[in-house]
């Protein structure tokens, strides 16, 4: 196998963690906010916040060095309309992202507090839910068209 193959399943294997993960834990966590009960709740967001970190993280960190190696390799310019676009929707992907991490955490925190004092999830738990489902939206859209960019390869001129 050619290091530029090896490159792009890299970098085509991350892009696919990324969005199975990001949809696995958006139905997970949705189904578990739809039982209303700390307990699941709390037990789910926590499996969630470790997929995050074990899997999302990961893949957040390898997709640009294997992008970068790959464009690199092929002799793709970065200033190709088609990878600044990409790179910014990324960047946009990001900026959802890093707030459902601490939500999605805070999340599980007021599930664990609401076991521990036998009582119902607080209004500050569904106000933090409705952000991070809002949030999962503009994310996903901007994923999917990254898959569109990088299976298209348009022809965009920035500069």
């Amino acid at each position: 196998m050619a290091f530029e193959d090896l490159l792009r399943l890299l970098h085509v294997l991350g892009a696919a963690v990324l969005f199975g993960t990001g949809a696995g834990i958006a139905f997970f966590m949705v189904m578990a906010e739809r039982t209303r009960d700390p307990r699941l709740i709390a037990h789910i967001a926590g499996t969630v916040v470790l997929a995050d970190t074990v899997f999302t993280a990961t893949a957040v960190v390898l997709q640009p060095l294997t992008g970068y190696g790959l464009a690199h390799a092929i002799g793709w310019p970065l200033t190709e309309g088609w990878i600044v676009l990409s790179l910014a929707l990324y960047v946009l992907t990001g900026l959802f992202w890093l707030p459902v991490v601490w939500i999605q955490i805070k999340l599980r925190d007021l599930a664990k507090q609401a076991v521990a004092a036998e009582a119902p999830l607080p209004p500050a738990f569904d106000r933090l839910y409705r952000i991070w489902f809002a949030c999962g939206f503009p994310a996903f859209a901007a994923v999917i068209a990254i898959f569109w960019l990088m299976l298209t390869k348009p022809d965009i001129t920035l500069f």
